[in-house]
């Protein structure tokens, strides 16, 4: 298998060819390796030379022999050591696999290595000073977005099909608009966050994948969707497979379309007419599209998401190793500030300012099936641009330029609504543009039957990054 062939499949053609004996699963993680070595050269994605040999797994899983990634946000993977983007915090050891990393493995999944991220994964631009930009496979002078943009650029460049990724703001959602992929951030409790955690940042947190075609989303997810031992909630059961969703017809819909953001932050219009696009697209395939909007109280949305950041720094504060902050980027050691002066009632704030904006966007889907917006209000940013190495950053006006690039993630996050972003658009400049669906509490399904119908409308296969295995 030659790289050229190779990067042509996405998870479940590789799978298949497998299946069927047309190659050997070492002759796919041979061409796995031999891609990832060429990408990384290129776009600086990996946070460690590959593994020597890949992580167990099980081959008879449902996706065996599929190469895979995991993002160095750890603890992930036992043995494997990780280091959150950060110089502080120099490979610590996992002492055991998360659930979903054991599931990941359950699958069959070929784990080749660690993925890129930005110090703390606090960024939507991987950019730290440890590893240096990782680079968009579109256009390398263009960031990748964050905060699993190792893991998008190699995914996109056809190093693997999948990766691991997850999603604290838009983590998974903004890199793929960044590099034109499917980013699926589930309903809060699909995905098991254990043994270590309950509640991943104050239930903010989401784990998954990022992939090129819908299909691969459906599939992983069924492989690894369902409570876990201890776990302080879970999602509703799915119907069905999600895999099976793809064939399903959701009836007709009632849509919501909004390309103005709930921070007042400007859009770029290039971007924008997309969602509306996309509107246009499920108009005419029958369902009832208007231009509606749910009331989202952007104090609110600031509230949850610095007690979220705080959150994130308290773990460390916690550790039995304190990092050394002079070794940390400035943003990083303003949440650290902040996370010794937070108080009690100041997080008994910020869970009141979350359920505010939980009510009222449930409220909403009570009345719409599904939300339209824009996954960013711009194309990929060029390196540099958020600057969380700027000592003049306060959470609060770091919070800001966050909300500036990409105002329509986080909200979904503080929620627990499930969110996807499609690469539905594309710049005159030829850069990837997403738009981001998003529906009522559980209804995964229904964004699979939506999605499966817009990649055949609208395809985005044919369209090729400049940076292409």
């Amino acid at each position: 298998m030659n790289l050229s062939e190779y990067a042509r499949y996405d998870a479940i053609g590789l799978r298949d060819l497998i299946r069927t004996g047309e190659v050997t699963a070492l002759e796919v993680e041979t061409a796995a390796r031999q891609a990832l070595a060429a990408a990384n050269d290129e776009l600086n994605a990996l946070a460690l030379p590959p593994f020597a040999t890949a992580l167990r797994h099980d081959v008879d899983g449902p996706l065996a022999g599929v190469p895979f990634l995991i993002k160095d946000h750890g603890p992930v993977a036992e043995g494997v050591p990780f280091s959150l983007g950060s110089r502080a915090l120099p490979g610590i050891v996992a002492p055991h696999d998360t659930d979903l990393m054991a599931r990941f493995r359950a699958a069959g999944l070929v784990t080749l290595g660690l993925t890129a991220v930005p110090e703390l994964c606090l960024s939507f631009a991987t950019e730290s000073v440890k590893h240096g930009p990782t680079r968009n496979p579109w256009n390398p002078g263009r960031g990748a977005g964050g905060s699993s943009g190792g893991a998008a650029a190699l995914v996109a460049a056809g190093a693997v099909p999948v990766a691991h990724a997850s999603d604290g703001a838009g983590s998974i959602r903004v890199p793929a608009s960044c590099c034109g992929l499917v980013g699926l951030k589930p309903s809060r409790g699909r995905v098991p966050c254990g043994p270590d955690m309950g509640e991943p940042m104050l239930g903010m947190a989401y784990e998954f994948a990022l992939t090129r075609t819908v299909r691969d989303a459906a599939h992983l997810l069924d492989a690894v969707q369902g409570p876990g031992v201890g776990d302080k909630y879970t999602a509703p059961p799915p119907r069905r497979r999600y895999a099976d969703e793809l064939r399903a017809k959701p009836g007709r819909l009632k849509v919501a379309v909004t390309t103005t953001a709930w921070s007042g932050s400007a859009v770029d219009p290039e971007v924008a007419k997309w969602a509306v696009r996309t509107g246009r697209l499920l108009e005419k395939a029958g369902h009832d599209i208007g231009a509606d909007t749910p009331v989202i109280d952007w104090e609110d949305v600031t509230r949850a998401w610095v007690a979220e950041g705080v959150a994130v720094s308290s773990t460390l504060l916690l550790a039995p190793r304190q990092p050394d902050p002079a070794l940390m980027e400035a943003v990083s050691r303003r949440f650290l500030e902040t996370a010794r002066s937070y108080t009690g009632l100041d997080m008994m704030a910020a869970f009141g300012a979350q359920n505010r904006v939980t009510r009222s966007v449930a409220a909403f889907l009570t009345a719409y099936d599904l939300l339209i917006t824009p996954t960013l209000a711009r194309t990929p940013a060029p390196h540099g641009t958020l600057r969380y190495d700027d000592p003049a950053h306060t959470p609060a006006s770091w919070l800001r330029s966050l909300t500036d690039y990409g105002p329509f993630t986080v909200p979904f996050n503080i929620t627990g609504h499930p969110a996807i972003s499609l690469p539905l658009g594309q710049s005159d400049d030829g850069l990837p543009i997403g738009v981001q669906l998003v529906a009522a509490y559980g209804r995964e399904d229904l964004l699979f039957q939506v999605a499966a119908h817009l990649e055949q409308a609208m395809p985005w296969r044919g369209r090729r990054p400049r940076i292409l295995i």
